[in-house]
């Protein structure tokens, strides 16, 4: 049910934290002066300001001891201090600290930008608008004794000020903070001491306002003379790093295999990358033709896509690398291009509109599956931290084309339908998966191309006979709210520990999760929600004040650093309030599941109809299903009465009665137990979704869903209501009575549970059967994107044998099989399915399937391939692709196999059954066996004939006997049957 939730806002600095080693703890080392600072009792305050970027020619502090008033415009003239700094030591009485700003007293002010400063007791420097506490102009080092000049880098930690505590060897520590550094060239501070008689030294770092470098708790041993201190480590005697250095003279190389392909009006280039003696920052790409002349565009990756171009028009690219010197290599060699025709608009597209039970479902993660078009992969802020970067396999890397592409792969596989991952655009730190969704009424341009839309996705699916089902979310948006409902604007502080991790806001900038916003140039934009100060507006409990929390860095966490359902920062109509306690209560329906998971009020009328119109664009496109994600989160009664008559109207309206009465909603209702029902609950139990309310409840929908809840679990599991729509009547079929559905077809999640032996998954499901309104629409696999058998966190590794087994049960029993991309080939068994960014996806279960469908691959029918080359030949020819494609070609010939009711009456097997559907001139009635050998009683009687061997058997007194076929392996005698279907493979046979 979870997707790559497995993570915080702050793990991206964990990485940092190991890189560098630095902030591993709050305070120095323990024989260092505690943390304390001057004692809140004081009753002075001197206050140093940095007057270097002013350049004013006086300084006046205004301020207000709490409590007080304010002193008189401009406030007492600052006296000088030493370079670049006044001070002035303030009076405060009983007050513990005071409101202060500053002036040139000739009307140029700087009040923290309207907000005042906020400063304590002892002693506070204000430079740039950062708060600290040191002596900037205490020792300077000009003692008679030894001294020690210390160079201290803050260019990986991003400080803005920096101080430097301090101990001869034999002495004691200064007062904490210690002194000032100074600014001596970028990334830079140094600081000159006296040590006396003393010829080295104990020391630790901070930036004023309690981060602390202290070497991992063993602080730093220094020594006199100059030393240099970066990213812990120590350069005793070592040169001046501000010193002058030799300007880089040396261009990077020349960019080399630069190519240009057009699709329509859209042409990408790319490139290998160029080196240089420091680093390639950029690289200049040229373009000439057309009537826009020549345009040279500044480039940080090595693919660049061009859009809107003219039709029919040449182009020439050539591209130069740049380095931070401003070096720039000669141009490459040129790549013509030519453009084809503009693209029209896609036309919206119809369900297929064909009973459901008829297709197979092959299941993919569209952004893992195939790499269509390289210029909207995207790694995001995790890119490096995951391993992904290492790997060279961005989070977003497969795309719609790609499914294009790959169509007649799935297709000649034998599916006739493909459900993929939520297509909206999806905004938070790793959101590939399309769970976290930001703007449901756009989709994700990371998964779209030129001529390769969603629609077009839809479009080529259908010109093959294939149906597309979308994985849709009711529940929950990201934790950056929903575009168009709700969005969040203030979040918690970016101060100088935060800012380089929070960008600024850029009120031009809108998330589309394919542009990195220009004002950082580095992310994809998190701007909106942070402040140095709090903003008007906040609706945030106790912004900016501390948690009392550090994170592993040791940077000091604050209330509001990120959303939360109990901050106050989402309303309470659109959102609910709460974190989840009990996975089986009645909270699991009305709070956060996770901090990416924010929970839609979905009992609101507004919220209703945001998420309703969402999904009627979706509709109107032509999809022909919906898998719902999280079902079990919502009230059932809430599913009832407004979401699924929605999308059934909507069908209804745009496509008439017939689609609408075979548009498939499927549900994940995440019962992941052993028994019929999940704990005894029926209000989280799969089953229960697919049935109507049975009586009336309050207008209200919040008080409906809380009335239905206590009024089902009162009633509990034994007076539920009963189905036979799944079972035959002795040997006949019966029309079913769907009176009672609800819409919501599901998962089978008790098979699914129990799928780690087939046997096992075929005695559950049967055992539930009753309690679903009609079970010959679950869907069933044996593992996914979440879990594997028993909610392991490994893809199924059970074995080929015991995958055969699986898929011949799959294939035959009730319901609908489904695949999980790649299962095909055993891809990634036995790995752990998600572990969010701790790990490189490549060796998950979510890893890239595309290196295994490289070439070319044309399905002649389903089940069938034409043509293959390359890679995907090799996939294609492997012992379970054999299996799959028979299976499916014996379903698809065999009614009974897709749609039939069963039975096991009269039947002895393992697992053996007998199933019919019966509907106008068709009746197929087939006995089916898996694995054992079966003895069937009371059948008709007839010419049966095997669909694996062709074996003929003639009936004549109502009794067959069959001999165990082997694991894997399977009979399917059918009266009157179409004999022999497809040739032996290495398991039917």
């Amino acid at each position: 049910m979870r997707r790559g939730h497995r993570h915080r806002l702050l793990r991206p600095l964990v990485a940092f934290a190991a890189v560098t080693g630095i902030f591993a703890t709050a305070t120095p080392n323990a024989d260092s002066t505690p943390l304390e600072g001057t004692s809140a009792a004081s009753a002075t305050t001197t206050v140093f300001y940095y007057t270097k970027t002013k350049n004013w020619s006086a300084t006046y502090l205004h301020y207000a001891p709490d409590g007080g008033s304010w002193t008189t415009v401009p406030g007492v003239r600052m006296e000088t201090a030493c370079t670049d700094w006044v001070k002035e030591t303030v009076d405060l009485g009983s007050a513990a600290g005071l409101r202060a700003t500053f002036t040139d007293g000739r009307g140029t002010w700087d009040n923290n930008g309207g907000n005042n400063y906020a400063l304590g007791t002892g002693t506070v420097t204000v430079k740039d608008g950062v708060v600290a506490h040191s002596d900037p102009c205490a020792d300077t080092g000009t003692g008679t004794g030894n001294r020690a000049t210390v160079y201290y880098s803050t260019a990986t930690s991003g400080w803005s000020t920096a101080n430097l505590h301090y101990a001869p060897t034999g002495g004691s520590w200064t007062t904490v903070p210690g002194v000032g550094m100074e600014s001596a060239c970028t990334g830079w501070w140094k600081r000159t001491v006296d040590l006396g008689p003393a010829t080295t030294l104990k020391a630790a770092f901070n930036n004023g306002n309690g981060v602390w470098d202290n070497n991992n708790g063993a602080d730093y041993a220094l020594g006199s003379g100059t030393t240099t201190v970066k990213d812990r480590t120590v350069t005793a005697g070592a040169a001046d790093p501000c010193a002058a250095q030799a300007p880089d003279a040396q261009a990077p190389t020349t960019p080399t295999g630069v190519t240009a392909s057009a699709t329509g009006t859209s042409v990408v280039v790319s490139w290998n990358p160029a080196t240089d003696d420091t680093a390639v920052t950029k690289y200049q790409l040229t373009r000439t033709g057309g009537t826009e002349g020549t345009v040279v565009t500044d480039v940080g990756s090595t693919v660049w896509s061009d859009t809107g171009l003219a039709e029919k028009t040449t182009y020439t690219y050539t591209v130069k690398a740049v380095d931070a010197a401003g070096n720039t290599s000669p141009a490459s060699s040129a790549a013509p291009v030519t453009t084809g025709e503009k693209a029209p608009a896609p036309a919206a597209g119809t369900p297929l509109g064909t009973d459901p039970r008829k297709d197979p479902i092959y299941f993919v993660l569209t952004a893992r599956f195939y790499d269509g078009d390289t210029s909207n992969d995207r790694g995001g802020s995790q890119d490096v931290k995951s391993g992904n970067a290492a790997n060279n396999d961005p989070m977003f890397r497969g795309d719609f084309k790609g499914l294009v592409d790959k169509l007649d792969y799935i297709k000649a596989l034998g599916f006739s339908a493909v459900w993929i991952t939520p297509v909206v655009l999806n905004r938070s730190d790793y959101d590939y998966h399309g769970y976290h969704g930001y703007d449901f009424y756009t989709v994700d341009p990371r998964l779209e191309s030129a001529g390769a839309s969603y629609q077009d996705l839809i479009n080529a699916a259908h010109a093959k006979g294939m149906k597309i089902y979308q994985d849709v979310v009711y529940n929950h948006s990201s934790r950056w709210g929903a575009k168009g409902l709700f969005t969040p604007t203030v979040y918690g502080v970016r101060d100088t520990q935060w800012s380089w991790y929070y960008d600024e806001k850029n009120a031009g900038f809108d998330y589309d999760g394919l542009t990195v916003e220009p004002k950082s140039g580095k992310s994809y934009y998190n701007g909106d929600l942070w402040s140095t100060a709090e903003p008007s507006g906040n609706t945030c409990l106790n912004w900016g004040k501390p948690t009392g929390g550090k994170s592993p860095e040791g940077y000091t966490l604050y209330n509001c650093q990120w959303p939360s359902p109990t901050s106050g920062m989402f309303p309470k109509a659109y959102y609910h309030q709460c974190w989840i306690g009990n996975w089986e209560g009645e909270d699991s329906r009305s709070c956060w599941l996770h901090e990416d998971l924010a929970d839609f009020d979905t009992e609101n009328a507004t919220v209703q109809n945001y998420l309703i119109g969402a999904y009627d664009k979706y509709i109107d496109m032509g999809v022909d299903g919906f898998r719902v994600d999280t079902a079990v989160h919502i009230p059932r009664v809430t599913w009832n009465r407004r979401f699924l008559p929605a999308i059934h109207d909507r069908v209804t309206q745009r496509f008439g009665a017939d689609a609408a009465k075979n548009f498939f909603v499927f549900g994940e209702v995440g019962a992941f137990v052993n028994d019929k029902w999940n704990r005894g609950s029926v209000n989280h139990s799969a089953q229960f979704f697919t049935w109507k309310e049975r009586k009336e409840y309050s207008a209200d929908d919040e008080k409906a869903a809380i009335e239905q809840y206590d009024y089902e679990e009162q009633l509990g599991t034994g007076n539920q209501p009963a189905s036979a729509n799944a079972f035959l009547n002795g040997n006949s079929y019966h029309t079913p009575d769907r009176s009672q559905f609800s819409g919501m077809n599901i998962i089978d999640m008790r098979m699914h549970m129990n799928f780690g032996d087939a046997q096992n998954a075929y005695n559950n499901g049967r055992d539930s059967d009753d309690s679903v309104n009609d079970a010959t629409y679950n869907v069933v696999y044996v593992d996914s994107h979440d879990y594997g058998p028993n909610k392991s966190s490994t893809r199924y590794s059970g074995g080929t044998d015991a995958w055969a087994e699986n898929m011949a049960l799959m294939w035959t029993f009730r319901g609908i099989p489904t695949l999980y991309y790649g299962s095909e080939i055993e891809f990634q068994k036995g790995k752990q399915i998600d572990c969010g960014p701790t790990c490189p996806l490549a060796g998950t279960g979510r890893a890239y399937y595309g290196d295994h469908l490289a070439g070319g691959v044309t399905a002649s029918d389903f089940g069938t391939v034409a043509s293959a080359s390359g890679e995907v030949a090799t996939t294609l020819a492997q012992p379970l692709v054999k299996h799959l494609q028979r299976l499916n070609r014996i379903r698809r010939a065999i009614p009974a196999l897709q749609s039939g009711q069963y039975s096991t009456d009269g039947i002895t097997g393992s697992m053996a059954f007998k199933r019919r559907y019966t509907t106008g001139s068709t009746d197929s009635f087939a006995l089916v066996t898996v694995t054992g050998g079966a003895s069937y009683t009371g059948i008709p009687n007839g010419t049966y004939t095997d669909a694996v061997t062709g074996d003929v058997k003639t009936v004549s007194g109502g009794t067959l006997s069959v001999a165990a076929p082997g694991k894997g392996n399977l009979r399917v005698y059918v009266l009157n049957g179409p004999g022999r279907i497809g040739a032996d493979g290495p398991y039917l046979k």
